[in-house]
C-alpha cells in the first residue's frame, strides 16, 4: 500500500506579521536599538535644521524686504578728489528726482557735519554717530519704524528735536522715552536739541540706523546747512526700477553725474542669500555625512543580529519558514529601526529650527519637502542596510544554523 505523503504550503507571512516580528527584536533589544537609530536620527534632523534654519532667516529677510521694498534706490554722493569739500548732490536734486516719470515717492538726508554729545561734560569726540538733516516723508519711504516717540513732522522739523536711529540712542545710552517724564537732551555742536522718538532696528538703512536724525529747516537755522542732501532715497515701481537706476546719476547731478553712487538696498540681501545658500549646502553635505555614518551602523547591528540568532533562523526554518520570509523578517526590522530614527530625527530637527528661529524672533518656516525627503531617506537607508544581512540570514540552511555555537 502506497504512502500519501502531503505537502503542506508555508504560511503566508502578512505585513502586520513582518512589522511585529521587525518590533519583537527592538523591544528585546531597546539599548542596542536606540543608539542604532541615533546616527539616523542625528541625519535627519541635521537635514531638517540646515534647511528650516535658512527658509525662517529668508522669511525673516523677506518680511523686512517687504518693508524696505524691492523698489527702493539710493543713491549716494561720492566725493569730487579734485576739490577739499564734502560730498553733497545739488540742492534741487530731490525734487529733480520726483519728476522721473515712474518714481513714485522721493526722499534724502543730509550730513551736517555735527558733533554729538549726551552732555556738556565732555568734549565732542569721534563716537560713530553721524547727524543727518532728514524729511518728513523719509520714514514711510524706507519702511522703517517708530521704536518710541515720534517722527519727525512738518510741526517740529523747525524746532530743535531729533530722532535717533536705534544703534545711536544705543550708543548715547537712551532706550526709552517713558510718558509723563521730561524727554532726554542731547547737544548738536553747542546746541540742545530734544529727542522726541527713538527708530526701530532697520538693517536695511544702516546709515539712518546708527544717525541722529534733525529736521531739514531745523538744521539750516542751527547748524548751518546748506541744503545739499547727502543721500537720495527713490521708490519707483518693479517693472521701470532699472530703467529709473539708468538715469538717476544724470539727473540728480547733471554736471557730474559720475559723482553719483546708485544701489539698490537689497542687493547685499542677495549676496548674503548666497553666502547662507553655501553654508546650507555645506550643512547638508555634513547630513549626508551623518545619514552615512547612521546606515553603517545599522547595516552593523543587523549582521551582528544574524550571527546572533542563527538559532532563531534555524529554528523557524525547521518549522517551515522559506527564505524569502527569513530575507522579509530581517530587512522589516532594519525599515523599521531607521523609520524610528528618521521620525525622532524630523521631531528632533523640527523642534531645533522652533527654538532658534523663536530665539531670533524669525517666523517659523518648517519645509515640508526637506521634512518628507529626510523621513524618505531614512527608510531608503534602512532598505540599503538591511539587505545583506536579510539575504546572509535566508542563505542560511536550518542545520548548518542549529548547529551554530
Amino acid at each position: 500500500m502506497k504512502r500519501r505523503t502531503e505537502v503542506t504550503a508555508p504560511i503566508r507571512l502578512t505585513l502586520s506579521d513582518l512589522l511585529l516580528l521587525g518590533l519583537t527584536r527592538l523591544r528585546t533589544k531597546p539599548l542596542r536599538a536606540a543608539l542604532s537609530a541615533l546616527g539616523i536620527s542625528i541625519g535627519i534632523a541635521t537635514v531638517v535644521v540646515v534647511t528650516g534654519i535658512p527658509a525662517s532667516s529668508q522669511q525673516a529677510v523677506l518680511d523686512e524686504l517687504a518693508n524696505l521694498g524691492p523698489d527702493l534706490l539710493r543713491a549716494a554722493a561720492v566725493p569730487d578728489q579734485s576739490q577739499d569739500a564734502p560730498a553733497g548732490l545739488p540742492t534741487a536734486s530731490i525734487g529733480m528726482a520726483s519728476r522721473i516719470g515712474p518714481v513714485q515717492e522721493a526722499s534724502g538726508v543730509a550730513n551736517v557735519h555735527a558733533g554729538v554729545r549726551r552732555t556738556d561734560k565732555v568734549d565732542a569726540g569721534g563716537n560713530g554717530i553721524t547727524v543727518l538733516a532728514a524729511q518728513p516723508n523719509l520714514l514711510p519711504l524706507l519702511g522703517a519704524k517708530i521704536h518710541a516717540g515720534t517722527f519727525l513732522t512738518t510741526a517740529n522739523e523747525r524746532f530743535p528735536t531729533v530722532v535717533l536711529g536705534a544703534k545711536a540712542a544705543t550708543w548715547l545710552g537712551i532706550t526709552g522715552l517713558p510718558p509723563g517724564q521730561p524727554k532726554p537732551r542731547i547737544l548738536l555742536n553747542d546746541t540742545w536739541f530734544t529727542v522726541v522718538g527713538i527708530l526701530a532696528r532697520s538693517p536695511l538703512a544702516p546709515d539712518v540706523e546708527q544717525s541722529v536724525l534733525i529736521g531739514w529747516d531745523a538744521a539750516k537755522t542751527s547748524l548751518a546747512f546748506d541744503g545739499r542732501p547727502s543721500v537720495v532715497y527713490v521708490r519707483a515701481t518693479d517693472t521701470s526700477l532699472e530703467d529709473v537706476r539708468a538715469v538717476l546719476g544724470r539727473t540728480l547731478n547733471p554736471e557730474q553725474p559720475g559723482l553719483v553712487q546708485v544701489s539698490r538696498p537689497s542687493e547685499a540681501l542677495a549676496a548674503q542669500r548666497i553666502t547662507q545658500n553655501a553654508f546650507s549646502t555645506l550643512f547638508l553635505g555634513l547630513a549626508g555625512v551623518a545619514l552615512l555614518v547612521g546606515g553603517i551602523g545599522v547595516a552593523n547591528t543587523m549582521v551582528i543580529s544574524v550571527l546572533e540568532r542563527r538559532r532563531e533562523i534555524g529554528l523557524r526554518r525547521a518549522l517551515g519558514a522559506n527564505r524569502g520570509q527569513i530575507r522579509g523578517q530581517f530587512l522589516t526590522e532594519s525599515v523599521v529601526l531607521c523609520t524610528i530614527g528618521g521620525l525622532l530625527g524630523a521631531v528632533l530637527g523640527v523642534l531645533g529650527v522652533i527654538g532658534y528661529a523663536r530665539s531670533q524672533d524669525w517666523p517659523v518656516v518648517i519645509p515640508v519637502n526637506a521634512l518628507l525627503a529626510g523621513i524618505g531617506a531614512s527608510i531608503a537607508v534602512g532598505v540599503l542596510a538591511g539587505v545583506y544581512p536579510a539575504v546572509r540570514a535566508s542563505l542560511l540552511t536550518p542545520t548548518e544554523a542549529l548547529a551554530a555555537d
